[in-house]
């Protein structure tokens, strides 16, 4: 770890090496910087070379004004890492919460994930990767920051004690953390500190209002499709209705005619596919010469998928025999078994459709290339860019935007819509122009063009004995890979077998599960989607578990429990926390409502959901959602709370009619939020949620909220009309 005294703001766009970061830092003043190194501390990485330097780069401003601004290591798209990340430095540095503002961190070497080794905002980790290396840094700097009083005051440092951004001493003596910043970068960093126990903690667990609520709520934050340089020109690009097709003819005239469009060029696309960049001074004129363009695609080389087509293909690899095993366990006594369970479930893609559509800016100059993205994949980013440009990584800066929205779609391994604008750029450059270009999608070029949530269809073939117990349980899943081809293939996919395609598939339930995976290809980009793998297996797993306990004529709460066990205390514990907290079994319901009830564990933390459900004009509505969530120790209630809200929304989204991509001969038949439904705040309900108390290290809270509400839906569904619904989105007419 090394300190320097910098202002930021004096720093050059890009500073790529030890040498220029520390003559820059020279130079300049402005507040206590804290930066360290990390070679090789990644588990899934590569070994790296012990003698390279990683540059350094700031986490932590303190401004003489006393003003402390965390610099965030992961992408702010509504998840209130900005709020959150910034908690943990205030609490070891017994930080004035008044004065904490957090700053997203461009990219840098030192703000790579600490598990992955990559920068990155994914998998719900922003927290639980960064919950002990954000508190050290906050208690480091208090160390410097008493070291430097003690120096001051010449007492030792056991002899001071902090309190809301003052170091104090032991006659009375007080020195805030701004007036001490500059002798404490003149101190030692610290080899190793102490930090809190639970017991002290003055932030942390405790509810707390989020830093960029204001700007949000005023208008005045800026997102990323807000910046745009002044010199800056505006791009759309016309895209090939089926992936992967190409430009045969173009006729630009009437385009060109459009006023305020300045060229129109052809341009290579993600994934090998042809496209045609109109370039303008705005959106509006962007779009009236992108409408006015003819073009003819070849789309003669690529598979033109149809949905209906692609759904008998995948019904029939789930009948048949092969795939790859992913589990074994003995089914020979699914023949002989006194009940038995036949059922076929059938998800569809899924767009992510964030509230932002995409957007980037690309600048080029000499060798340089900066990006401004509201982006998850920093890392990867750089490298796509850099290979596109036959240039170094770091020749490529990265500033991170504020983002709205993302659900994984910002988080590409190909960098699609990042490598895009700098394709387009690269061509704008050699067409002699030097303004930065402004890449921007519609909201229906992202639906109609992006990547998707992979369709799956499962299949289970389950025996009971005559008291409901599970004897065998023989189980298929059809489906695309979203790992293959990644970079995170080599520790995901094993034996033919993509983890996220079978994750929650079992656990936590004591059953004798024999697993397996047909994997398929097709011409159609799949993307992790929030919660990945568990949209689709929480929903088969508990609705499946549902009806093995009304097969056993057991309450489904205790059904659940007694498969459980006791070595899933966490799932106990938050299953039993919802039921106590709804009046499961207890209150009685108005007439015309059933509960439903689904836990689920994703990214290490357990939601269990009992709803409150009616059917009204034919359909499910959803009226109340009791959460119990177990995700160890609480940093922000509040963030918890209205991530939990958010992710239930989106998993009540899924169940929607419309919600659903359907391909017709190659081409997305869905283009915006008229004939692709999301959930809408008619659609909310009222929604509780309740936090196991645990002391243990945070994990994840981004997506685990959404996996459990489909199931605990049509689980209600099933007690109020007897039926059981196999596809998503519901249909009752056809359940």
């Amino acid at each position: 770890m090394r300190i320097e005294w910098i202002n930021r703001e004096a720093l050059p766009q890009a500073v790529t090496s030890r040498r220029g970061f520390l003559k820059a830092g020279a130079a300049a003043t402005g507040g206590l910087v804290l930066g360290f190194f990390l070679p090789g501390s990644n588990k899934f990485a590569q070994a790296a070379d012990p003698a390279k330097v990683y540059a350094p780069n700031a986490f932590l401003r303190v401004a003489p004004d006393n003003t402390i601004t965390v610099i965030v290591n992961r992408l702010e798209f509504g998840q209130g890492v900005q709020t959150s990340l910034p908690m943990l430095i205030a609490e070891e540095m017994d930080a004035d919460w008044s004065q904490m503002r957090g700053e997203l961190a461009p990219a840098g070497e030192v703000y790579k994930d600490p598990a992955f080794g990559i920068q990155i905002t994914g998998g719900s980790g922003s927290i639980s990767r960064s919950y002990i290396q954000y508190r050290e840094i906050g208690a480091r700097a208090r160390a410097m920051l008493v070291a430097a009083a003690a120096e001051q005051w010449k007492v030792a440092p056991a002899q001071l004690r902090t309190e809301k951004g003052m170091v104090i001493g032991p006659a009375g003596q007080k020195a805030s953390y701004g007036a001490l910043a500059e002798a404490a970068m003149k101190q030692p960093v610290p080899a190793t500190v102490t930090l809190k126990e639970p017991k002290q903690f003055r932030y942390i667990g405790k509810p707390t209002r989020r830093i960029d609520a204001r700007a949000k709520s005023t208008g005045k934050q800026q997102f990323g499709i807000d910046f745009k340089p002044a010199n800056a020109r505006t791009v759309l690009v016309a895209r090939p209705p089926v992936f992967g097709a190409k430009v045969a003819r173009v006729d630009a005239a009437a385009a060109r005619a459009v006023k305020g469009v300045i060229d129109v060029f052809e341009v290579d696309l993600d994934r090998g596919a042809r496209g045609v960049a109109v370039v303008a001074e705005g959106y509006w004129p962007a779009k009236q010469g992108r409408d006015a363009l003819k073009v003819d695609w070849d789309d003669s080389a690529v598979e033109k998928l149809s949905s209906d087509k692609q759904l008998a293909e995948y019904l029939a690899l789930a009948k048949a025999e092969g795939g790859a095993v992913a589990r074994q366990a003995d089914v020979s006594k699914l023949a002989a078994s006194a009940q038995r369970i036949s059922a076929i479930y059938e998800f569809p893609y899924l767009a992510h459709a964030p509230m932002e559509p995409l957007n980037c800016v690309v600048e080029l100059k000499g060798d340089a290339c900066t990006i401004w993205a509201g982006t998850q994949f920093q890392t990867v980013d750089q490298e796509v860019a850099a290979k596109i440009l036959g240039i170094k990584p770091e020749q490529v800066t990265i500033n991170t935007m504020t983002a709205g929205g993302g659900f994984g779609r910002r988080a590409v391994p190909n960098s699609d819509w990042i490598g895009d604008t700098v394709r387009v750029a690269k061509e704008w450059r050699a067409k002699g122009h030097a303004e930065p270009v402004k890449l921007v999608w519609s909201r229906e070029d992202d639906i109609k063009a992006g990547y998707y949530r992979p369709a799956y269809v499962h299949r289970a073939e389950i025996g009971l004995d005559a008291k409901g117990e599970i004897l065998a349980w023989d189980h298929k899943i059809v489906g695309q890979s979203i790992m293959d081809g990644t970079l995170f293939a080599p520790m995901m996919i094993k034996n033919g077998v993509d983890g996220t395609t079978i994750e929650g598939m079992g656990e936590p339930y004591a059953v004798p599960m024999q697993l397996t995976v047909h994997a398929v290809k097709a011409n159609v980009p799949v993307l992790w989607w929030r919660s990945v793998g568990s949209t689709h297996t929480a929903f088969v797993m508990e609705t499946l578990i549902d009806e093995a306990a009304h097969l056993a004529k057991m309450d489904p709460v205790a059904y659940r429990k007694k498969l459980m066990g006791e070595k899933h205390v966490r799932h106990l514990a938050a299953l039993d926390l919802a039921v106590a907290k709804s009046g499961y079994g207890k209150k009685t319901l108005p007439k015309g409502r059933a509960w439903g009830v689904a836990v689920h564990e994703s990214f290490n933390t357990v939601v269990a959901y009992v709803v409150e459900a009616s059917i009204a004009n034919g359909a499910p509505r959803l009226h109340k959602v009791t959460a119990g969530v177990h995700c160890n120790q609480p940093v922000n209630p509040l963030s918890i709370a209205a991530q939990v809200e958010g992710a239930a929304l989106m998993g009540l989204g899924m169940t929607l009619p419309n919600a659903a991509i359907t391909l017709k001969d190659g081409v997305v038949e869905q283009q915006n939020f008229g004939d692709y439904a999301v959930a809408r705040l008619s659609d909310m309900p009222q929604v509780d949620v309740h936090i196991v108390p645990s002391n243990d290290p945070p994990t994840g809270l981004g997506e685990p909220g959404l996996p459990p509400l489909a199931p605990a839906l049509a689980n209600a569904v099933f007690r109020l009309t007897g039926k059981r619904l196999r596809k998503l989105p519901f249909d009752l007419t056809a359940a």
